[in-house]
């Protein structure tokens, strides 16, 4: 359930090739940046607008003029980068997504589809096709005693090696509004978590979240 094949339908984003080779998808997370420069070059110059250097904007996707956009970024036919919206760079914004009023992102991937549309942080993280994030929820990236973060599932404990990993959400999931999905979580696809709520480790797919202690399969 961890696996980059287990959480995404690699049809449903432009970074498809990002994760040849790889096994989980935070060890994507280290190749994000360096992608997105060699891919952003290879845009066809009638599709896709290079307003500065580093950054791709499709033509028909709708960038807001307050928006801040870091390079290296590519976004994707159709999306829309809402007011005050802030892409620190190193980020992939997929076909028809929303990025809303306020929201920060660094270091993402965000598949085709996804929303992220009122005051959320995606740091170090990526979303899955058509996933949604629920005003105000975040993904904390970074312990409090800045350790390196582990995915911990059912009786096993994976070592990333990594100090920065948000959380890795498959196809379909919903996230409730106000929560806050803690270092190393991974959702399983088409799982919904209830608002406000604190999640860690790995949750199955087709579930529904309640709480850590009350995690129930879909009917």
């Amino acid at each position: 359930m961890y696996t980059v094949n287990d959480l995404y339908d690699l049809d449903r984003t432009l970074a498809r090739r990002l994760f040849d080779g790889l096994t989980y998808p935070w060890e994507a997370l280290d190749l994000i940046k360096p992608f997105i420069l060699q891919l952003g070059k290879s845009l066809p110059a009638d599709e896709f607008d290079s307003p500065e250097e580093g950054v791709w904007i499709a033509k028909d996707a709708h960038v807001f003029a307050s928006a801040y956009i870091g390079a290296p970024c590519i976004i994707d036919h159709g999306a829309e980068v809402r007011h005050c919206a802030f892409i620190r760079g190193s980020a992939i914004i997929g076909k028809n997504c929303v990025v809303g009023n306020s929201v920060e992102l660094k270091n993402v991937v965000l598949f085709d589809g996804v929303q992220v549309p009122h005051y959320n942080y995606v740091g170090d993280s990526i979303l899955g096709y058509k996933s949604h994030m629920g005003a105000g929820s975040i993904t904390s990236n970074v312990k409090s005693d800045k350790t390196l973060v582990c995915v911990k599932g059912k009786g096993e404990t994976i070592e990333t090696g990594r100090k920065k990993f948000g959380a890795m959400l498959g196809d379909f999931v919903e996230v409730g509004c106000n929560s806050v999905l803690n270092p190393g979580t991974v959702i399983g696809r088409c799982t919904n978590i209830y608002p406000v709520s604190r999640v860690r480790g790995v949750i199955p797919a087709n579930s529904i979240f309640k709480g850590p202690d009350d995690i129930v399969e879909k009917k």
